[in-house]
């Protein structure tokens, strides 16, 4: 039996876009994922973003239009941690990202912590160029993360920062949303473990097949 923990937020939409292409790429690994002009800018923005919040190095000229923006983040109170990996347990304890009972995995791009004041900040950088179609589902899972690592925080301001577009997709939770976001996910995730189970991995046709899915096995791919 295949077992599809641990699981993250990325996984889970891969399997809800399409089980069969998810099967492929995630299970087998027969088409690992190509690295693209877009996700290159990605990884260099998080880099640069991380290092001048965190490090106090200077912001790349090409990324000085976000400059505002992350002079706003540095000015929120608390302890500021970039690129911050999380892992839970099957039972939410928190636990290293690489434990060898680890279960869940996220990383929040920034996170902003005050147990002082019982709150924390946490926002994730999208490099995409549309924010109308944001899934704040990242920002759900990241926010129970926080909150089991982080006892003493009871609210969590949170956004979804789009670069391109430069646009913010906000959201707030509170510690006593926790079971019912669990409950949620846990669902998702019970989805993807039972095609595991079963090892039936149905395709989901989309406009992507025609031209971006790399499964040539699957009838509905349109270079076949």
């Amino acid at each position: 039996m295949t077992n599809v923990a641990p699981w993250s937020f990325s996984k889970i939409k891969s399997f809800q876009q399409c089980p069969k292409q998810f099967y492929y790429e995630k299970i087998l690994k027969q088409y690992p994922t190509k690295v693209s002009q877009a996700m290159l800018y990605g990884t260099h923005f998080h880099t640069a973003c991380e290092n001048y919040i965190g490090k106090g190095e200077p912001l790349p000229e090409k990324y000085s239009y976000m400059q505002g923006a992350l002079d706003s983040l540095n000015a929120i109170e608390g302890t500021k941690i970039a690129e911050q990996r999380l892992g839970l347990t099957e039972d939410m304890r928190p636990c290293k990202f690489g434990a060898k009972d680890v279960w869940f995995r996220g990383i929040v791009d920034l996170a902003i912590v005050n147990e002082e004041k019982e709150t924390a900040f946490i926002v994730d950088y999208k490099t995409g160029k549309n924010a109308k179609y944001a899934d704040k589902g990242q920002l759900e899972l990241m926010a129970v993360s926080i909150f089991q690592h982080y006892p003493q925080v009871r609210t969590i301001k949170a956004a979804l920062m789009f670069v391109v577009p430069k646009a913010l997709i906000k959201a707030e939770y509170t510690v006593d949303q926790v079971p019912d976001l669990w409950v949620k996910w846990r669902g998702a995730y019970a989805n993807m473990q039972a095609a595991a189970d079963t090892d039936v991995w149905n395709p989901r046709p989309s406009g992507l097949c025609r031209q971006h899915c790399p499964v040539l096995e699957c009838a509905h791919n349109g270079k076949n």
